[in-house]
């Protein structure tokens, strides 16, 4: 009996031995498979929220020029995310440990992702990199991805907000386009001018302008509303005080009516501002028979007020790596692919209807002359848009930044709706403001 205990305990132990070497010879492989694989995390649709039938076309070229040089790594995506999805899929991810490596951030989503920790810093990688140059990108642009003097994300596709122009109500009244340097005063003139009756029916039934804000006011004013932290608000100044008149100027011709951009669609409004991403989306056939086939339109720089220039917000979609990421190289390697190289930043043009941040590609001769084809028989020269896009201001980086530009909407709605002295109501929402911004 005492032999065929031992034999017993023996075969026990031989059999827990063979298993625990099964179970490792299985893990081996998945290791080796995990330690040669990132992730990438996108959505399936257009991010300028437009007819797209290309929606992974430079994602795929971009995994395949990377496994060209690194052919032991495997890059992977989901598909089938919505952008109206996204965000909240990409939180969800985060939250369980299961995110990508990599994924794209919409502005909107900068602020939360920095704040949690949930993306990595990059400013190492940018500094030890000889490799890749931050001179190559539109500054601007590069901005966007700025926290606090440290980088998170690496830009890949924006779209200046430009000022579309229904040419066809600007020539019925004999008024020539606004040139490249116009400002506030020609605007207001022309709104005024075409802002009038034509059926002879007592009734306003053309417009100056819709969708203008009071943000394109200030930026294009060199309003500087918040410091850096966003612990503090100049809601004070002189600037401020001409973009919120020069609001309420604009308002009071129309009247008791607001136009609206189904207006703009339907012809009947002179001016809307839009981001150059629809320009190219709708200027060619078939969306400019859609979207706009009762009449002549064209996009040119955002008016200049007295204090400012010709500059508008810049919309730009960036590429993060994950802070848990367990394969930091290959992460960076990839984000350069998407954003750096060359080839595939020039694909944008292709497949995409946003602009290149590297200004190699977006100022080269093939790029213009295929905006150009877009265009068709368009006046605008297409090369003020390189000067557009690295003049274009970028949104406040700091906490809860959302929240206090909603906070600084309401003082201005509320100064233009009352019959106050501005200053004085200035001095008094700003007080208000700077308390809110230090709860």
């Amino acid at each position: 009996m005492t032999q065929k205990k031992k034999n017993l305990a023996a075969g026990i132990s031989c059999g827990v031995l063979l298993l625990l070497c099964i179970s490792v010879c299985l893990e081996v492989p998945e290791k080796i498979r995990d330690r040669n694989r990132i992730t990438v995390g996108v959505f399936s649709d257009s991010y300028w929220n437009v007819q797209n039938g290309y929606s992974y076309r430079i994602l795929n070229d971009a995994i395949q020029k990377f496994r060209e040089r690194y052919p032991d790594v495997e890059v992977e995506y989901e598909s089938g995310i919505l952008k109206e999805d996204y965000s909240e899929w990409l939180a969800e991810k985060l939250i369980s440990g299961d995110a990508p490596d990599v994924f794209l951030v919409l502005p909107e989503d900068f602020n939360d992702l920095t704040d949690t920790g949930a993306v990595r810093e990059l400013t190492d990688f940018v500094e030890k990199d000889e490799k890749f140059e931050q001179d190559a990108f539109y500054s601007s642009a590069w901005e966007t991805g700025n926290y606090e003097q440290n980088q998170y994300t690496i830009p890949y596709e924006c779209a200046p907000k430009l000022m579309f122009v229904n040419k066809t109500i600007l020539d019925r009244e004999n008024i020539p386009l606004p040139q490249e340097n116009w400002n506030w005063n020609d605007f207001y003139a022309i709104c005024k001018q075409v802002t009038r009756d034509t059926d002879g029916d007592g009734v306003v039934d053309q417009y100056g302008v819709t969708g203008y804000t009071w943000e394109d006011a200030f930026e294009s004013n060199g309003v500087q509303l918040f410091n850096q932290n966003g612990t503090a608000v100049n809601f004070t100044g002189k600037k401020v005080r001409e973009g919120i008149t020069f609001m309420e100027r604009l308002r009071n011709l129309n009247g008791e009516y607001s136009p609206t951009s189904r207006d703009f669609d339907k012809g009947n409004v002179a001016f809307q501002p839009m981001s150059f991403a629809e320009y190219r989306a709708y200027k060619s056939y078939p969306l400019s028979v859609k979207k706009y086939s009762g009449f002549d339109w064209e996009c040119i720089s955002m008016p200049a007020g007295a204090e400012g220039g010709n500059v508008s917000r810049l919309d730009t979609l960036s590429v993060a790596m994950n802070r848990k990421t367990r394969h930091p190289e290959y992460a960076w390697e990839f984000i350069k692919t998407l954003t750096f190289d060359p080839e595939i930043q020039a694909e944008i043009f292709s497949y995409s209807e946003g602009v290149s941040v590297l200004r190699e590609v977006t100022e080269s001769a093939q790029t213009l002359n295929q905006l150009m084809k877009c265009a068709g028989n368009s006046r605008m020269n297409i090369e003020i848009l390189t000067e557009v896009v690295e003049q274009a201001v970028v949104s406040p980086r700091f906490r809860d930044a959302d929240r206090a530009i909603a906070e600084v909407d309401k003082a201005v709605e509320a100064i233009i709706e009352g019959s106050g002295n501005i200053s004085m109501e200035q001095i008094i929402w700003n007080r208000g403001l700077n308390k809110e911004l230090n709860k």
